[in-house]
């Protein structure tokens, strides 16, 4: 089941060189502040360690893989620092995947809405079932997905992005994030997910860590201005979600979940 804490919740498990990483919130596992700055603290610990060499990502139950961003905590923000603060969270989790030493393999049980879909795209490798739809919906609230948009176009390219931006309403299934390399396999049932993803991540975190440390850095070669590029995306962001048109449209959005 779900976690029924009202900031969330963060596990680790070690098993044998493996670390599972599973996050969870009440809300479709969404994000809020607290559950990101955890997540970027815990994939930063686990990148010191020498014992490990691969780190799988994984949400709590059986339904959204991540919502995105709280909406409680977006109307909650009043000042334009508040605002920049929550949305930085997401760049910082995004620098401590990329920076990580380890290659970080992610499991994708469900849908992934917004900030969800960037923490797919700057993973290394991930597996998905079918039930796995993907949906950038920024623009129908009045923001845009500027943070995540460097991982997503990595790994998708500016096509793939914009597709998935400019159509804010529509869900795309997890075959089409496969075709545009969101998605390296997608299986028929959560199930067969989750035992072929553990798997291949316990195979993969055999290897050993120098290699697999060799692989992970020149997959991310080229991205080092992401340090600077992220921050400030982050702070535009903010100033686009304290927009009374923002504000209404997640009012509206809330008032319906």
């Amino acid at each position: 089941m779900a976690t029924s804490r009202s900031q969330g919740s963060l596990y680790t498990r070690i098993q044998g060189s493996l670390a599972l990483v599973e996050f969870g919130h009440p809300s479709s596992n969404a994000m809020n502040s607290e559950l990101l700055d955890r997540l970027e603290q815990e994939i930063r610990e686990l990148g010191t360690r020498k014992d490990l060499g691969v780190i799988l990502l994984l949400s709590e139950g059986d339904r959204a893989f991540c919502a995105g961003a709280s909406f409680d905590e977006l109307l909650a923000v009043s000042t334009e620092e508040e605002s920049r603060q929550f949305f930085s969270g997401f760049a910082r989790v995004i620098l401590a995947m990329k920076n990580c030493p380890k290659p970080i393999v992610t499991l994708v049980q469900g849908k992934a809405v917004g900030g969800g879909v960037g923490l797919i795209a700057a993973s290394d490798y991930a597996l998905a079932c079918e039930a796995a739809s993907v949906r950038l919906s920024e623009l129908s609230i009045g923001i845009a997905p500027l943070v995540i948009a460097p991982a997503v176009a990595r790994k998708t390219g500016a096509a793939g992005l914009a597709e998935m931006s400019l159509s804010p309403k529509e869900w795309k299934s997890a075959y089409w994030a496969k075709d545009k390399g969101l998605f390296a396999r997608v299986y028929e049932s959560q199930k067969e997910l989750r035992k072929e993803g553990e798997a291949f991540a316990s195979a993969l975190a055999e290897t050993p860590v120098a290699a697999l440390e060799a692989m992970k850095a020149a997959l991310w070669e080229g991205t080092g201005h992401w340090e600077e590029l992220l921050p400030a995306r982050a702070e535009q962001t903010g100033k686009l979600a304290l927009s009374d048109t923002t504000q209404r449209q997640l009012k509206a959005f809330k008032s319906k979940s």
